[in-house]
């Protein structure tokens, strides 16, 4: 009975899935996540040769948040 229930999961998930990605623009995934692994390492590169101090070190980290998070 387990198998069944996963199995129908699964392809109730994947037909989902499909429909979707037909019926509307959805974003490449890929894409969007490579983006954000070059704006984090330019965040990174520009920040770290700073001192390393607690202020230096929060302004960095809300810098890259913030930075991730206007991706969308």
């Amino acid at each position: 009975m387990g198998i069944i229930r996963g199995c129908f999961t699964f392809f109730t998930g994947t037909v989902f899935g499909i429909y979707l990605a037909q019926s509307y623009q959805v974003p490449d995934v890929k894409k969007e996540a490579d983006t954000a692994l070059i704006q984090a390492k330019q965040v990174e590169e520009k920040y770290r040769k700073s001192k390393i101090g607690i202020g230096n070190v929060y302004t960095g980290l809300m810098t890259v948040i913030l930075t991730l998070l206007n991706i969308g």
